[in-house]
């Protein structure tokens, strides 16, 4: 049985998923009267040619790339999103090994199939062996992924390294309601296909998995939703982490969100389609301080 929302109104009725129909922090508003006033979000660009597609989603990997060096999710040569391709859904893009996130174009790009070789791409056609054990796993386990995003970032790694699942004690860590897993071994460097498939399996049907002792990795129907959660969920990490420091310094624990009002917190902000939409500003911005050079 779900716990009370937060101001104690159960009396609604329910949905399949046994999560009230009526808004839980906004006593008297109906499911189907607060869906009408929601913002309709637009949605990515589709395509009849998939070359055009492959073409455009490589721009857009790229960006992510230029993304996370903005935010500083690079540590050295480790880190890597993958972008299942369009024309060929068993191959996969990925960023060359030892490239730097700040200077990746679409052209560098490296094709990869599903043995691990190198078909096509730019210039360095160098393969993280990590890269291909996680992320071949992960698209070979979840066809509903197009892209997959993992990097050592700082708060993440550190948040990681307390074998735990998130707190949901904010908006935007209700994103992340049973949408993420706790990945609890760790076994050195992924060199090996078994601990990537191991991975994979832990991931399940979610979008974020915290690799103990290791970092974070995301997932997405979208470049940009994969991009969105692995920032956000940082975010959420660097939060948590303040917030536990500053709770336990004066003897007290944080306040958690009640699971039916992170739920229905989760069906706003923690779709597919809202996790594109937030990833926008900052995929506008990245074009526009490098003026779309990544393109190239």
């Amino acid at each position: 049985m779900s716990p009370p929302s937060a101001n104690g109104h159960t009396n609604g009725t329910k949905n399949g998923d046994g999560v009230s129909a009526e808004a839980p922090l906004e006593v008297g508003l109906s499911e189907k009267k607060a869906r009408g006033q929601m913002t309709k979000f637009p949605g990515p660009p589709t395509f009849e040619d998939k070359h055009e597609e492959r073409k455009y989603l490589k721009g857009r990997l790229a960006a992510a790339f230029r993304i996370f060096g903005k935010y500083g999710f690079d540590e050295g040569v480790a880190g890597h999103i993958t972008l299942r391709d369009p024309v060929d859904p068993t191959t996969f893009w990925v960023n060359p090994f030892g490239v730097s996130f700040s200077l990746i174009k679409a052209s560098d790009l490296i094709q990869v199939d599903h043995h691990g070789k190198i078909i096509d791409g730019g210039p360095v056609r160098l393969l993280n062996t990590s890269a291909f054990m996680i992320h071949s796993a992960i698209h070979a386990a979840r066809p509903d992924v197009l892209c997959a995003a993992h990097s050592h970032s700082i708060y993440g790694r550190t948040f990681c390294t307390l074998g735990k699942t998130l707190d949901i004690t904010t908006q935007d860590a209700c994103s992340f309601h049973n949408q993420h897993a706790l990945y609890t071994a760790f076994n050195g460097v992924v060199l090996v296909e078994q601990e990537g498939k191991e991975i994979a399996a832990c991931l399940g049907d979610k979008k974020a998995a915290l690799l103990q002792n290791h970092g974070l990795l995301t997932v997405g129907q979208t470049i940009e939703a994969a991009v969105f959660w692995f920032i956000s969920l940082e975010k959420c990490c660097h939060t948590q982490l303040l917030a536990d420091a500053a709770a336990g310094g004066r003897g007290h624990e944080t306040q958690k969100i009640a699971d039916e009002d992170a739920a229905y917190t989760y069906n706003t902000i923690g779709t597919p389609v809202a996790g594109w939409f937030s990833a926008k500003p900052v995929f506008d911005l990245i074009h526009k301080e490098t003026d779309g050079d990544y393109l190239e």
